[in-house]
């Protein structure tokens, strides 16, 4: 959004969120994977449009961000699967606009985190009702990604991880935008500047400034090395407090989660965003 002149100049178009979210997920809900009628498409996108008398006059991509494209936080696991729905629903958002190229772009988080934090969001659900008599030990995203894959008819999918977000912001702002590399976008150390302290920030800054990277990798080792330094512990550590979630489960949950991930950037149809 801080970016909308730069990028509508190129074609692109990322609508403000309450303009489309509540109708995108009638839509979907509506239609569940059927193909939507030319008419059906020009009501959605005059609620995608409603919100912005700056858009390009022929958009050539269109950016929808959905949080819970998947499911709501209460039904994150069912039948001891994490997203069992995840295929389906990309499949039923690719049906939206089937004419056009579909790209889906997925952040993937350490189960270790993800299933803490979705349960903070809930209200007056015992954990093990959440946990739907799932083995925390069995969860695996490439089984999410598999699915996914399998529904999508070989649409671009590119995917990375959440905890790797602050190091590779600009990449991934990249592949989601489509901009051309050489377009500087606003916005670019956010994220960095949530999780390190303002003296960190400044520094960092200060040394590209004096010694631009020659590269992205030589970026990243730069960050990494300031993060290591100037991160701020309250935002990079979290507390876990949960029945029956021992240290061993959560370094266990961990490992697994890393072995997963080994085996998603090896996937067919799958591309890898890494540090």
């Amino acid at each position: 959004m801080r970016n909308s002149k730069t990028l509508n100049a190129e074609g692109i178009y990322a609508p403000h969120l309450g303009a489309y979210r509540p109708k995108l997920h009638e839509t979907i809900g509506e239609h569940r994977g059927a193909p939507l009628p030319p008419e059906a498409q020009s009501e959605l996108l005059t609620h995608i449009f409603s919100k912005d008398d700056e858009k390009p006059p022929q958009p050539e991509r269109l950016i929808l961000s959905l949080p819970n494209a998947f499911c709501i936080a209460a039904n994150t696991l069912q039948d001891a699967r994490l997203y069992k729905q995840a295929g389906d629903k990309a499949y039923w958002l690719s049906q939206l606009f089937p004419e056009a190229k579909c790209e889906f772009h997925l952040a993937i988080r350490n189960p270790a985190t993800l299933l803490p934090a979705l349960y903070g969001r809930l209200n007056n659900i015992p954990f093990q009702g959440f946990m739907s008599g799932t083995d925390p030990l069995t969860i695996r995203w490439s089984s999410v990604i598999e699915d996914i894959v399998s529904m999508i008819d070989g649409a671009p999918l590119t995917v990375w991880c959440n905890e790797d977000t602050p190091l590779i912001w600009p990449e991934v702002l990249r592949e989601v935008s489509g901009h051309d590399p050489y377009t500087a976008l606003k916005g670019t150390d956010d994220l960095l500047a949530s999780i390190m302290s303002k003296e960190g920030m400044e520094r960092l800054r200060s040394y590209l400034k004096e010694h631009p990277p020659a590269n992205e990798i030589q970026r990243r080792r730069v960050v990494a090395a300031f993060l290591d330094k100037f991160a701020l512990e309250e935002e990079v550590e979290m507390e876990l407090d949960l029945p029956g979630w021992t240290e061993t489960l959560v370094e266990d949950m961990t490992e697994a989660y890393e072995e997963d991930i080994f085996a998603i950037e090896r996937m067919s149809g799958v591309q890898f965003l890494a540090p």
